[in-house]
């Protein structure tokens, strides 16, 4: 049986004191456990009468752990991905188990236009500048975005978001995805392009797509001598998207004017989803083999050290109001299971 909303059993794990803070005010009634490490053999043993789980990425809910709980109606796990979890055996126990399938689309979008404002206006040029006392504007000329085209690559929620974004400086935007909604193109005003015909006609190219073996270096050596001279690319998405060398060819050649990353090709080895990077977790796991990789990769390169170029650290997700849409859709995925509400975001 479902429990009652009322007096529903609810573990945390891998927990910061903002998160609980958070979800003890918004889960009020509820018996609730908080864990700041993974889920393990001691905390099960703490649990056993637990109704719902709610774990990150780096607590593995396999078979053993769901046939050690037998209360367990629920696994709310605080992530896009779930692969930490076993849905075959949950599944098979009448476990259900939800996830959280978006939390920063305007947010990463917003920072797309950080990025594309900085470069475009000279902004990260003039703070540098003044930052030590000179306040010459010369080199500092920058352009309008009204009127220029947008390539968006990647037509999901956030290269939605941009496209609305794009609309509202008077640009013209252009989308490449492998689905097309011709009807949501002809609402919001924009049009789908081959991506080759995208890199043609862009003044901006900005990447909105997952990676995977489809998609990496989408962006590479042979397409970007397509790319519009004094052209810009933005990357908020995966770094594996486009080819470093790439990059690189189109600095040294003048085909590229401006970049903006906030991520690296080398992050593909160690990141599945952007809220690792708030986990303790994450940090004593990779934070050595990160820094090597930037320091092998990217020292060797134009791209930290060219004023054409901005780097931000993987940073695009980074709000206070898009962390707390994790927890709120994980709150609302509780609340459903203890109130005999369908769960809107279950995997299985």
């Amino acid at each position: 049986m479902t429990p009652k909303c009322k007096k529903a059993s609810v573990a945390f794990f891998e927990v910061e004191k903002w998160e609980k803070e958070y979800l003890e005010n918004e889960l009020k009634g509820h018996d609730l456990k908080f864990y700041e490490g993974i889920v393990d053999k001691k905390s099960i043993r703490e649990i056993q009468n637990i109704d719902i789980i709610s774990p990150f990425i780096y607590s593995r809910i396999d078979k053993s752990v769901l046939n050690s709980l037998p209360n367990l109606k629920l696994v709310s796990t605080r992530s896009t991905g779930f692969d930490h979890i076993d849905i075959k055996a949950a599944t098979k126990a009448k476990i259900k188990v939800a996830n959280v399938p978006t939390y920063g689309a305007n947010t990463v979008a917003e920072h797309t236009f950080a990025l594309i404002l900085s470069l475009a206006r000279k902004i990260h040029k003039s703070y540098e500048r003044t930052s030590r006392g000179n306040f010459s504007l010369e080199g500092l000329r920058g352009f309008d975005l009204r009127d220029k085209t947008i390539g968006i690559v990647g037509g999901g929620h956030i290269g939605q978001h941009v496209a609305r974004i794009a609309k509202g400086f008077n640009m013209n935007v252009l989308v490449f995805d492998v689905r097309r909604d011709l009807k949501m193109a002809k609402s919001m005003g924009f049009k789908y392009e081959t991506l080759e015909n995208l890199i043609k006609k862009s003044d901006i190219i900005t990447l909105h797509a997952p990676y995977n073996k489809k998609t990496r270096h989408l962006i590479n050596r042979k397409n970007i001598k397509l790319i519009k001279d004094g052209a810009m690319i933005i990357n908020t998405a995966r770094g594996g998207l486009i080819d470093t060398t790439a990059l690189i060819d189109g600095l040294r050649s003048g085909k590229l004017t401006g970049i903006g990353l906030d991520v690296l090709e080398e992050e593909k080895y160690l990141l599945k989803e952007e809220a690792e990077l708030l986990s303790p977790h994450f940090i004593s796991t990779n934070e050595q083999n990160l820094n090597d990789y930037l320091e092998t990769i990217v020292e060797g390169h134009m791209l930290l050290i060219s004023d054409k170029v901005i780097v931000t650290p993987h940073n695009a997700f980074n709000s206070k109001e898009a962390l707390e849409r994790i927890l709120d859709t994980t709150i609302e995925n509780i609340k459903n299971c203890c109130q005999n509400k369908k769960v809107i975001n279950l995997v299985n």
